[in-house]
């Protein structure tokens, strides 16, 4: 391949990652906040019920043992 060739490649592929990027819409203030709240909270949640069950599972095993 010709060095011509790879420098049209490389353009155009630029050219089309810069029309991609036009066409991305963007949430708004309001809509991120909330969906990073959500996010976070449901973290949190999942967070507190995987080390409550790590807790009562760990007191049993060493129950048993």
């Amino acid at each position: 391949m010709s060095d011509e060739a790879k420098k049209t490649e490389k353009t155009s592929w630029f050219q089309g990652l810069k029309a991609e990027f036009k066409n991305i819409s963007w949430p708004d203030r309001k809509t991120l906040i909330r969906e990073t709240i959500t996010v976070t909270v449901v973290s949190v949640v999942l967070g507190v019920i995987i080390a409550t069950l790590d807790m009562v599972l760990q007191y049993g095993i060493n129950f048993l043992v």
